[in-house]
């Protein structure tokens, strides 16, 4: 069974910035993923990329850019590519059962609140 908690959260400017640093950063990886997955699909005679292969360029990424994607929790990195992948998923869901399939879209930081923390004191 998967618990969910919500608490409210006091913090100090310092930590409000960081917080709003992180968000910003997972949405610029959610958002790197889904550009691949799209350049991929159109570009490369229609190559599918899965989370898989996206998660294994993770460990290159935070190589790559430790002051962004390599400051940040390698398992939270993690669960925002699974969160595109389970989008990427219901729109095949949709498309196969014949409803509107609604293709996953680029999202701003001003939509993308959430960061999700998998593991218990990961982060």
């Amino acid at each position: 069974m998967i618990r969910a908690y919500k608490f409210l959260m006091r913090p100090t400017v310092r930590q409000e910035q960081a917080l709003g640093e992180m968000l910003r950063d997972h949405c610029s990886l959610y958002n790197g993923a889904l550009q691949e997955r799209r350049d991929a699909w159109r570009h490369v005679s229609q190559t599918t990329v899965r989370y898989g292969m996206q998660s294994t360029q993770l460990k290159e990424i935070r190589a790559f850019d430790p002051e962004r994607q390599g400051r940040w929790s390698f398992s939270s990195q993690q669960a925002t590519l699974r969160r595109l992948d389970r989008a990427f998923a219901a729109f095949f869901r949709r498309v196969t059962s014949g409803d509107a399939p609604g293709y996953p879209r680029f999202r701003s930081v001003s939509w993308f609140d959430t960061v999700d923390f998998p593991k218990d004191g990961d982060g």
